[in-house]
């Protein structure tokens, strides 16, 4: 800039009308683009100075994590992950927030407004609160989502140890617990593991049905020294009671077991799965329903009229079948009705209504509803997933939503619950992870040979045959329970 346009910029007395709103707004501009040019040029420059280096200093850290996002994802998301990180994070945003708001509110003052025309003074002063009220305040609405972060981290993940994937893959203990006032302590009714492949997202869930009997223990876990005959006692011994008799008899655990209902509920499943478990999250049904509303709601194809309340409750409507958009008292009826309908296709629908909420929580929802969904699990979410280890997490899950999902679910006429064969569920298990791994079929085969394990709906698993020396799985064609668009 010649200095002539210095001077212009610095003494709007010595120029023409037409010139002083051309100033005014080529302040603001400065002062967007690169604040504290605007100081420099036409106020005090120490103030400035100290504000471009601030910026530069912000903007070449915002490039090295974006860089480093691009290229490490899960470091960049476990660093954030840490609450001292976030909060620091939280000081830092809302520093640069009230100081972006200064730098507008003093280039106010150097545009000379009582040297502009009236329209042009109102003209600049709605331009610079406008751009206060997008700077500084998308910088205020980022410290706020680092507080809550903080908070929603603290509360609910763990700072224990990193567990090590097994044979390639973490193994995620999936519990949806009821403890109404109508329900005595916790039972468990949705379990499920998902084994996500820690090198490409590729996920296999199983669902084990909350009236699965005779379980015998792991030699050499807890359970096996407790129960050293199994839980074996016919209809008072379901997989989904084991929760609340070890709360019950915590006493007989080592010392320093957290939490007794999960150890005897995860040996459980370690031992019908034939998987070792690294990780677990259990969903109470009452905050599901406050998360779904947070997201906006899940899209779910419903396959029959499914009743609201029923039991010992009356029936006060129905969900009904097509596609819908359930909030979530209706995703949470969905997902927990058993009027006129089986424990199984109950499971089907818990399914249907987990893989919508994966497949639908994308992250544009997760930033433009991020408050909510935040406030929302930390009353819903309990885990003992490291805070540390959520980027690794974050990643797979990202990866996993773009990729099949297969899925099993336990229940006749694949096993009958109270009497099967302990070997065909980990055969089951096993043979469905290896092919979660390979390519999926194209053309007209690819529908049958990948609907039974796919999930939830056109397809019911019905028998057995001969493959490769072990027992697969044969399709046959059913109603569907309910599907995900």
């Amino acid at each position: 800039m010649g200095r002539g346009g210095s001077r212009s910029l610095a003494s709007p007395e010595l120029i023409s009308p037409r010139l002083r709103k051309r100033r005014a707004f080529s302040l603001l501009a400065l002062t967007l683009i690169a604040p504290g040019t605007a100081q420099i040029v036409a106020g005090n420059r120490t103030t400035g100075r100290i504000a471009l280096k601030a910026f530069l200093g912000a903007a070449g850290t915002l490039l090295l994590a974006g860089l480093l996002l691009w290229i490490r994802r899960a470091l960049v998301i476990n660093l954030l992950a840490r609450p001292l990180v976030l909060i620091v994070l939280a000081l830092i945003l809302a520093v640069l927030a009230i100081g972006w708001a200064y730098l507008f509110v003093d280039t106010w003052r150097l545009t000379r407004p009582a040297l502009l025309p009236p329209p042009t003074r109102r003209w600049v002063a709605g331009v610079t609160s406008a751009l206060i009220l997008v700077t500084s305040g998308t910088l205020a609405w980022g410290a706020n989502a680092a507080r809550i972060s903080a908070a929603t981290f603290g509360s609910v993940f763990s700072s224990g140890t990193v567990a090590s994937p097994s044979n390639g893959r973490y193994n995620i203990l999936l519990l949806g617990g009821d403890s109404g006032a109508d329900r005595v302590g916790m039972r468990p009714d949705t379990i499920m593991v998902a084994s996500v492949d820690v090198f490409n997202g590729r996920t296999a869930l199983f669902g084990f049905a909350r009236d699965t009997e005779n379980i015998n223990f792991r030699p050499g876990s807890v359970m096996a020294r407790l129960m050293p005959g199994g839980w074996n006692c016919g209809d008072q011994c379901l997989l989904n009671a084991l929760y609340q008799w070890g709360q019950e008899n915590a006493s007989q655990f080592p010392e320093g077991t957290k939490d007794p209902g999960l150890v005897a509920t995860e040996e459980a499943v370690e031992s019908l799965s034939g998987l070792d478990i690294q990780y677990y999250a259990m969903v109470d049904l009452k905050g599901f329903q406050r998360f779904i509303d947070a997201v906006g709601g899940i899209e779910v194809n419903v396959g029959k009229a499914t009743p609201i309340g029923g039991g010992s409750s009356p029936v006060k409507g129905y969900i009904q079948p097509g596609t819908q958009r359930l909030d979530g008292y209706h995703a949470l009826w969905y997902a927990r009705s058993r009027e006129g309908s089986t424990n199984y296709e109950r499971m089907e629908r818990q399914k249907c209504v987990i893989t919508a909420m994966l497949r639908q929580l994308d992250p544009r929802t997760v930033i433009t509803k991020f408050q909510g969904i935040a406030g929302a699990a930390g009353s819903t979410l309990v885990t003992d997933i490291p805070a540390g280890q959520l980027g690794t997490m974050g990643d797979l899950a990202l990866r996993a939503r773009s990729q099949p999902m297969k899925s099993v679910n336990f229940v006749p006429p694949l096993i009958n619950p109270w009497e099967y064969d302990p070997q065909v569920i980990r055969d089951t298990v096993r043979r469905t992870i290896e092919e979660s791994g390979e390519a999926e079929p194209t053309g007209p085969a690819a529908t049958a040979a990948a609907s039974p394990l796919a999930g939830a709906g056109p397809v019911r698993l019905t028998a057995a045959r001969q493959w490769r020396g072990t027992s697969t799985l044969v399709a046959e064609t059913a109603a569907p329970v309910c599907s995900v668009p």
